[in-house]
């Protein structure tokens, strides 16, 4: 492999030093996503002119695995693309029990529509159930016999960091012959019992999204224990051939499968590669700056208990995608005009998901909902909830005091 030399280095690092970063926020949700050494390292993958999938593509996916605790990785061009294949595997024909058209599924009605999409694309029936209000994820207690009965996969969804009890739910899956899918887009590095999130089910789904805990701009992982499942993965994400995994077979177009082409590019993999290597201590310094953001608002005189936060579930060690907040139902009435001010004031915001889906307008087109149910927690969470950014950079002072005072001006509004 062609590799830099030391003076085309120090040239390359000079011009990026060089270039002006024009800001659009004081506070985004990511600052700077890449170091120069990310980008050099996608510079490296074009001088080497091999930019479609190959070397480092599978060396990320082994590391990957070896880092989350699965089995076999596969990598793909987004966390949307890995949910696609990870619920198309479900109802393959080279799966044993494979899903049939009509079968049921699980999903919590706090969602984000590829979440979604994908099994409905399958040919499969939503069933939406609401969230525990104080980790925004699927609650356990909602899993009754009479629910169970009626559905076959199960849609976990790990939010912005944090984890329903998903040892109990992959216990309660099991028993059932339920299959699981961990969508952890939001939630790579976190873990619930020692456990990383993603690797309690028979797939778990990663983005590596911008402002997501590692980013190579665009690109996504699913991983699995199977090995059977593996293939049919590699094969979906590749037309359908066997040329990942079967040597022996000298045909280079040998289609076994269904597919589709949602292979990544090996830029986006050598950038994943190398911000995995300093991951564990990304998620340390996001979660120090939130804990500096949530005691500086309420260290503050201006501090009215004007917002409720978001804590880890319990056994969970959260590896923090964002920072919740919820506002007082005192001031709820505030929402929209002070979203308003935050972001023409260089404070970027977010929905907590897409708050509740069933409020979207596409339910309505595709005549989903018919259950005569209210999601309380889900339609809360959408009234009062919006999210900021956790830097990845240790969070300087002057940035602290003018986000805490930009959040206590809701008091003036």
């Amino acid at each position: 492999m062609l590799r830099l030399t030391n003076l085309q280095k120090n040239i390359y690092k000079s011009l990026l030093k060089s270039k002006k970063k024009i800001k659009t926020n004081i506070y985004p949700l990511l600052e700077d996503g890449f170091t120069n050494e990310d980008i050099m390292e996608g510079i490296e993958v074009l001088l080497n002119r091999q930019i479609t999938m190959s070397k480092l593509t599978k060396k990320f996916e082994k590391k990957f695995a070896e880092y989350v605790g699965s089995k076999f990785a596969v990598m793909t061009n987004s966390g949307s693309s890995a949910n696609l294949l990870a619920s198309f595997a479900l109802i393959n024909p080279k799966k044993k029990n494979y899903l049939k058209t009509g079968s049921n599924f699980l999903i919590p009605a706090l969602c984000w529509p590829t979440s979604l999409w994908p099994l409905v694309q399958c040919g499969l029936n939503p069933i939406f159930v609401d969230v525990n209000i104080n980790n925004f994820c699927m609650d356990e207690n909602y899993l009754t016999e009479k629910l169970l009965n009626k559905i076959q996969a199960i849609v976990v969804v790990h939010v912005l960091g944090n984890s329903p009890n998903i040892h109990q739910i992959a216990k309660i899956a099991k028993r059932k012959n339920i299959y699981l899918i961990e969508d952890t887009c939001e939630s790579l590095g976190s873990t619930y019992n020692s456990k990383h999130l993603g690797t309690y089910g028979d797939f778990g789904t990663y983005s590596f999204y911008y402002s997501h805990q590692i980013t190579s701009g665009e690109g996504g992982m699913v991983v699995c224990n199977s090995k059977n499942d593996y293939k049919i993965l590699t094969s979906l994400r590749s037309h359908g051939w066997d040329r990942d995994f079967n040597k022996k077979n000298n045909k280079r177009f040998n289609f076994i499968n269904s597919g589709f082409n949602v292979r990544p590019t090996e830029i986006a993999a050598a950038i994943g590669l190398n911000q995995l290597k300093r991951l564990n201590d990304l998620k340390k310094i996001r979660a120090n700056n939130r804990e500096l953001i949530i005691n500086s608002l309420k260290k503050s005189q201006h501090w009215n208990f004007n917002y409720d936060f978001f804590f880890e579930n319990k056994n969970t060690e959260a590896s923090w995608f964002g920072l919740p907040l919820m506002i007082n139902k005192s001031q709820v009435w505030k929402k929209n005009k002070f979203i308003k001010y935050l972001n023409k004031h260089g404070i970027e915001t977010r929905p907590i998901i897409s708050g509740n889906f069933l409020n979207q307008p596409v339910v309505k087109l595709y005549k989903f909902f018919s259950q005569n149910i209210e999601f309380k927690n889900s339609q809360e969470i959408e009234d009062r909830g919006f999210f900021i950014g956790l830097p990845s950079q240790k969070i300087k002072k002057n940035t602290l005091n003018y986000l805490v005072n930009k959040l206590l001006y809701i008091n003036q509004i």
